[in-house]
């Protein structure tokens, strides 16, 4: 017997985080869910093409669902907890859910997208995609645009989090490393970490040439709360102390209209924000591994008689 699709781990994650309120881990919500379901040895056993055990797959996929639908949060790495609405919406339905709740929490928030601030602004143009119908008249290749899709937000999602949990420390040495990842520097150490107490607002220095004559000034936020426009020009005045031309400020949460205002009326200034910093790591593979599928399409020339 096949491994329950991800809609029926739905409910067993939702009753299991809310009887234990204070969280859990992920690996524990598998298993709970698992029993919940009593799963066999053998489907315990069922891998997908990653490598990765099939029911902990779509267990991670029925969390993804209530975190979109705002019933669950991944409070730290690896630990998930129901949020306030999450502890009330379990105990206003009672086991079971009918179908259509949990139709309604398997596809209702497919599209939902990560909260910014609410007066940040968009660096990228972020264009909304409408959702593709569930039909069986959607063309396999469409079906797969949009699992790619889906795929690449949840995976920015779990970025953004495991960003949000490590240290300033940490973060200063991993946005080096997405800055390398883009050509920055001829090898890894031309990028060092400032940071620390007196830094001036100065958290990484690139050197563009053997010589260090030309660099570049880093500044990185771990932040939830939105960047400002005084904090631009904090950033700016401490480029200026060190005179130099060109400056990056990097965030996990994003900017008001104000600071994008302030950084396109000086020179040297490049802004990068949460959505943008997690499309970079993905893009570039940093804190992210991708596996190749091999999908076969007719060579119509090979059959071709001369």
């Amino acid at each position: 017997m096949s491994v329950p699709t991800y809609d029926q781990f739905i409910e067993p994650i939702l009753r299991y985080l809310a009887a234990t309120p204070e969280g859990a881990t992920a690996r524990d919500a598998h298993e709970a869910a698992a029993d919940s379901l009593q799963l066999s040895e053998a489907q315990r056993q069922e891998l997908i093409a990653s490598g990765q055990a099939t029911y902990k797959n779509r267990a991670g996929w029925a969390h993804d669902r209530l975190k979109r639908a705002g019933l669950s949060s991944s409070v730290k790495r690896g630990y998930w907890k129901l949020t306030d609405e999450g502890i009330g919406y379990a105990a206003q339905h009672l086991c079971p859910l009918s179908a259509d709740k949990v139709e309604q929490l398997a596809i209702g928030f497919m599209n939902v997208k990560l909260k910014a601030p609410t007066d940040a602004v968009p660096l990228d143009d972020q264009e909304q995609q409408a959702p593709s119908p569930n039909s069986a008249t959607v063309s396999p290749d469409d079906r797969l645009e949009q699992a790619l899709r889906e795929l690449r937000e949840a995976t920015a999602a779990d970025v953004l989090d495991n960003l949000l949990q490590v240290s300033p420390n940490r973060f200063e040495i991993i946005v080096l490393d997405v800055l390398h990842s883009l050509g920055y520097g001829a090898n890894r150490n031309d990028l060092q970490r400032v940071g620390g107490s007196g830094d001036g607002g100065i958290d990484g220095v690139i050197s563009l040439d053997k010589l260090g004559l030309e660099k570049v000034y880093v500044q990185a936020k771990r932040w939830q709360g939105t960047v400002g426009r005084p904090e631009l020009q904090a950033f700016y005045g401490a480029l200026a102390g060190q005179k130099a031309k060109r400056g990056v400020f990097i965030t996990t949460s994003g900017f008001t209209a104000q600071a994008i205002d302030f950084s396109r009326s000086v020179e040297g200034m490049v802004l990068v924000d949460g959505n943008r910093l997690v499309n970079l790591m993905m893009d570039h593979e940093v804190g992210v591994t991708s596996r190749l599928l091999k999908l076969p399409k007719l060579d119509s020339d090979y059959f071709d008689e001369e």
